[in-house]
């Protein structure tokens, strides 16, 4: 028999077991005992019987006119009839008997004391110096009778007892492991952003240890990326001013100079330049996304933002190269304004860097949170697909893009327990590739 895992389960069948065994046993023993008692009470009645028999029976006999005559006592009335007894002489003659005795039965005299056949426990006894000799037999099937009843009245009793008590036992280890279960519960619930401590203030003595070493992992985890993210997104912000003044320095370098030489270089420096300064935009958003809160405590309309965003980056594109498609109603969400902004942003750019230059790339928020941004394009292998939201994994060696913008657009959607769908080819269409995330709005689940 293998134990269950559970600690509930094995509390339950242990506790069960035990007490089952326990109470059998117990009832066991104490049928012994009274078994003991009954042989011990029924000993005594016949030989009281005998002893308060005798001597009427010496009377009767005595004062007969005839000698060696049996006489059977008549039944009063009809009833049952536990002990029998005869009376006989020295010489074995039947004097008295009772109604329901048969002297066949009864063994010959063999002195005073019990004795026992293989169908009747007997007491014998005598008086007039053995003249006269009383025999009083009982059957061994009453005995048996009266010890059955009494195991029978104490073994019912259980099996009502067991299976009650069995099932206060499941309420009760159910009870008193609720705090257990909670904390599980709790624990299970976590995500991998979520490193917040455990409340386990109800938790057992036996069980409270593990789980102040747990909260304490968690601190010490939480306390190592907070470090971390807090690192990129301060070496990110400290990097962008020294940028800026070397990309302004390089520009200065090529507007004075007249070498083709040196201004090649200088372009090259300055190209590199804007790609850190990209770079680091892009760790500061990681950061924002993995440490910030993302879900507010009021609404807005998503509608806004992402009208702002497009617009913005549409100054800096061809006309018509970014679609915009919004409904008529307002989208009310709680996402926090600048996390949607960042998410748009880096799914537009993505698009932008990746598409096809010829075909506009398609923004769409709907009235139930779904915002969508597909593109034209050669189609992603699903092998490639799967890896494109890890942190720096381009979609291609020509892009000079950071690779963290998905994995930016991945972070949010997972800390706003939202999945990111990827697809290419995009939805109607044998090429491009289509990225979706379904915010939470106002009504949706």
């Amino acid at each position: 028999m293998r134990w269950p895992r559970s600690l509930q389960a094995r509390l339950g069948l242990t506790l069960g077991i035990f007490l089952t065994v326990l109470w059998i046993a117990a009832a066991s023993v104490t049928g012994l005992i009274l078994r003991h008692e009954i042989d011990e009470v029924f000993d005594s009645m016949l030989q009281e019987t005998a002893q308060r028999l005798l001597p009427l029976a010496v009377v009767d006999i005595i004062g007969r006119d005839e000698d060696g005559i049996t006489q059977r006592l008549a039944a009063i009335r009809e009833h049952n009839e536990f002990f029998t007894y005869i009376v006989r002489d020295a010489q074995g003659r039947v004097l008295l008997q009772s109604h329901s005795a048969d002297p066949a039965a009864f063994p010959p005299y063999d002195g005073p004391g019990f004795r026992q056949t293989g169908t009747l426990r007997i007491y014998n006894d005598d008086a007039l110096q053995g003249s006269i000799r009383i025999t009083v037999a009982e059957p061994l099937d009453h005995r048996a009778t009266v010890a059955r009843e009494i195991q029978i009245g104490l073994g019912l009793p259980l099996v009502i007892v067991i299976p009650v008590a069995l099932l206060a036992i499941v309420f009760a280890v159910r009870a008193g492991l609720g705090s257990l279960r909670r904390f599980r519960e709790r624990l299970a619930a976590r995500n991998a952003r979520d490193l917040s401590p455990i409340p386990a203030e109800d938790l057992p003595l036996e069980i409270a240890p593990m789980a102040a070493t747990l909260n304490g992992l968690l601190a010490r985890l939480k306390a190592a990326f907070d470090a971390e993210r807090s690192f990129a997104a301060n070496a990110a912000h400290e990097l962008r001013t020294p940028l800026a003044g070397a990309i302004a320095q390089v520009q200065r370098l090529r507007s004075e100079t007249h070498d083709p030489a040196a201004e090649a270089r200088a372009a090259e420096i300055e190209a590199t330049l804007k790609r850190l300064t990209r770079l680091s935009e892009r760790l500061m958003q990681l950061a924002r996304a993995e440490g910030g809160r993302l879900r507010l405590d009021q609404m807005s309309d998503l509608r806004i933002v992402a009208r702002i965003i497009i617009e913005d980056m549409a100054r800096t594109t061809a006309p018509g190269r970014i679609v915009l498609t919004l409904p008529d109603r307002p989208v009310m969400s709680d996402l926090d304004p600048d996390a949607f902004g960042i998410l748009c942003r880096n799914l537009v750019e993505n698009a932008l860097r990746h598409g096809s230059d010829d075909a506009p790339i398609e923004v769409a928020l709907a009235e139930d949170g779904s915002f969508t941004v597909s593109n034209d394009g050669p189609v992603v292998a699903p092998e490639a697909l799967a890896r494109l939201t890890a942190r720096f994994e381009r979609a291609g060696t020509r892009t000079d893009g950071s690779g963290l913008g998905l994995a930016i657009v991945a972070a949010i959607a997972e800390r706003i327990g939202r999945p990111l769908t990827l697809m290419s080819p995009r939805s109607g269409s044998t090429a491009g590739f289509e990225a979706t995330v379904l915010l939470p709005v106002e009504g949706g689940l």
